[in-house]
């Protein structure tokens, strides 16, 4: 299955409705034979004119698309919108807000922000296997900053100071290795607290036993010398001593937080795990000299992981149809 490369053929690849039901049925059905999934019978054929099947089994005969089974069951919105508006928000480094992809292929923000929330659910790790070698665990605090915000908002947000009125998050980075030519790889998450029950938590469910560990001094890390060749850099002294430093996820979070500041501007603590999700994904699969990855392979790995996860408008909403983003 050919793949474009560019912005500019992706649009003329995936202009065609039928062109873009093939492309996803080529993944979601990798041995080319679509599946009911009412009955699971393979005995089917094509409507054309409804671009649809139709099961042969005489006690189910229902017709399904491919969009069933997939982020974009019960979408009205066309595939070649979702292929657009996938792109975009593989590719964009610092991300694309939901007004921008409204304009581009022309729907409501509703419907766009609605459709980046399911990408970011297609753009979820899901990963069980530990990290190894050198890693790096650091935490920081997303919220916004008081002096860019309206009195009124003021009130209501900020009820204390530093960050009181901030999203805890942590991440747990995996240094590459330049003799294999891979590259560092980053899981976040977001946490109640930065408490040491809390954060040595997350770093045995995330990184092996004996694996060389970095982080700051925070207090909450003491202890986990007895699992990791822990080392603490602290950062009222010093920023790199060696090999121990935690510049690699600073860095993740420079990237982040710019997408926020810049892009998305405010981002509520309930979808906080969505934005960070989408940021790790485009993180992770970026490219090496030795292993280059072009905005078509972005694309592939997220339209790969469509299939079996779903996502209704009430979960994003809270059931109170409330947005992230505030303009």
């Amino acid at each position: 299955m050919s793949k474009p490369k560019t912005l500019q053929t992706a649009i003329k690849h995936f202009s065609n409705e039928q062109t873009c039901i093939d492309t996803v049925a080529a993944v979601k059905w990798p041995d080319g034979i679509p599946v009911c999934p009412n009955c699971g019978g393979k005995e089917h054929y094509y409507l054309a004119t409804q671009k649809r099947w139709k099961c042969k089994n005489g006690e189910c005969g229902k017709q399904f698309s491919v969009k069933v089974g997939t982020i974009f069951e019960d979408s009205p919105l066309p595939l070649e919108k979702w292929m657009l508006a996938m792109w975009m928000i593989a590719n964009c480094k610092n991300g694309s807000s939901s007004w921008e992809i409204h304009r581009a292929i022309g729907i409501t923000q509703k419907s766009a922000w609605f459709m980046m929330h399911r990408i970011r659910l297609a753009m979820q790790n899901g990963s069980i296997m530990k990290f190894g070698g050198e890693c790096e665990a650091d935490e920081t605090f997303i919220g916004g900053k008081a002096r860019n915000m309206h009195m009124d908002v003021k009130k209501r947000r900020i009820t204390g100071s530093g960050p009181t009125d901030k999203t805890a998050v942590m991440g747990i980075l995996q240094r590459g290795d330049k003799s294999r030519g891979t590259h560092s790889t980053v899981r976040t998450t977001v946490v109640t607290n930065r408490k040491k029950k809390t954060l040595q938590a997350e770093v045995k469910a995330t990184v092996q036993a004996g694996s060389a560990l970095y982080s700051d001094a925070l207090l909450s890390y003491n202890g986990l010398e007895s699992d990791y060749a822990h080392q603490v850099v602290d950062h009222a002294v010093e920023y790199v001593r060696g090999r121990v430093h935690t510049n690699g996820l600073e860095n993740f979070w420079c990237l982040f937080k710019r997408g926020i500041n810049g892009t998305y501007v405010s981002v509520e603590p309930f979808h906080l795990f969505r934005y960070l999700d989408e940021q790790e994904f485009r993180f992770n699969n970026r490219g090496t000299k030795d292993n280059p990855v072009d905005d078509g392979d972005r694309f592939m790995m997220v339209l790969s992981k469509v299939a079996g996860r779903r996502l209704t408008y009430k979960e994003p909403t809270g059931k109170v149809g409330e947005t992230a983003e505030a303009f």
